[in-house]
């Protein structure tokens, strides 16, 4: 019997809902089924994030690696595709993959070395192993089919004006407006490279035959300068975003304008999810709020270290 954490079901359940339930509920006869049918020995326990379990396990021939279950989503669907493209290139290599259910056979990389205990000690250098992971990942132009940052910009460059219009405070409407007109300029070439779309610390393991992969894509086909966010983001330094940006832009050969205008974009995508989320959250009917918390408003409340951000590409401080 595999054990599912309690944290994994509640998140599943949480995020998910009734689909999360389901999840959760043919997670142990999935689990069954996938070690038998390749063959494999649980050999330590399972871990998780919010969107997968993972269960640490030995091949027929004694080979460690990991089994990865999840659902299969828009995030995750193209997610073996990414991984035979790069090739185990500055990532996890894929053993195997069931596209019925999303179910991969990964590499065993150290799951106890996270590129986060670096960045506790010296977080320059964990931003640049960043920036060296993300220059050989972008490198490669995405696979067929990978879904794409154009219709994701167009999307959110369709959405920003009425969700800007129930913030209460004229600095972040400013800002939000900022950073749409900033997409917009670099919105009609959205790029065609393999995009991770989630390297932060926290997904980068030790290696044993590369000192550092990354792990967990969220892929997408588009312009490079869309995946700096994370790195600026994790561990948030107000004194070192100009530093971390100019970094990344200069390892990966971007152009300055165009990624400032695509982290700009990023800035602006997870602002409209913060809106999404009060609503979600919110027991009226999502109108205007102003922030006395009366009964049937919403409180929108942005997060502060995505506005600093903003504020320090767009020049503002």
């Amino acid at each position: 019997m595999v054990e599912i954490p309690d944290a994994f079901v509640e998140a599943q359940l949480l995020f998910n809902g009734a689909e999360g339930r389901a999840f959760i509920e043919a997670l142990p006869g999935r689990a069954a089924e996938f070690l038998d049918r390749w063959e494999l020995r649980p050999s330590g326990p399972a871990m998780h994030g919010v969107a997968a379990l993972v269960l640490p396990v030995d091949r027929s021939d004694g080979t460690p690696a990991a089994l990865k279950l999840q659902p299969v989503d828009e995030e995750t669907a193209g997610e073996p595709a990414a991984l035979r493209a790069w090739g185990g290139r500055g990532c996890v290599r894929l053993l195997e993959h069931d596209e019925a259910t999303g179910t991969l056979l990964l590499e065993r990389l150290d799951e106890h070395r996270h590129l986060s205990a670096v960045a506790a000690a010296d977080p320059r250098r964990a931003v640049q192993v960043i920036a060296e992971l993300l220059a050989r990942l972008t490198a490669v132009p995405a696979p067929p089919g990978m879904r794409g940052l154009g219709d994701m910009a167009a999307e959110l460059l369709a959405a920003a004006p009425e969700a800007v219009e129930k913030l209460p405070g004229g600095r972040e409407r400013g800002l939000l407006l900022d950073c749409a007109a900033a997409l917009r300029e670099v919105a009609g070439e959205p790029g065609d490279r393999l995009l991770h779309w989630d390297l932060h610390f926290d997904n980068v393991l030790a290696g044993g035959r590369e000192p550092w992969l990354a792990i967990d894509p969220k892929p997408l086909a588009g312009d490079p300068g869309f995946d700096l966010m994370p790195a600026i983001r994790n561990r948030f330094e107000y004194g070192e975003v100009r530093w971390r940006f100019d970094l990344m832009t200069e390892v990966l050969g971007l152009d300055r304008e165009r990624a400032r205008g695509w982290t700009l974009g990023r800035v602006l995508q997870n602002c409209l999810w913060d809106i999404e989320d009060a609503e979600d959250d919110g027991d009226g009917d999502g109108g205007g709020g102003d922030g006395d918390g009366g009964a049937g408003e919403v409180e929108y409340e942005l997060d502060e270290e995505q506005l600093a951000v903003a504020e320090l590409l767009l020049g503002r401080c």
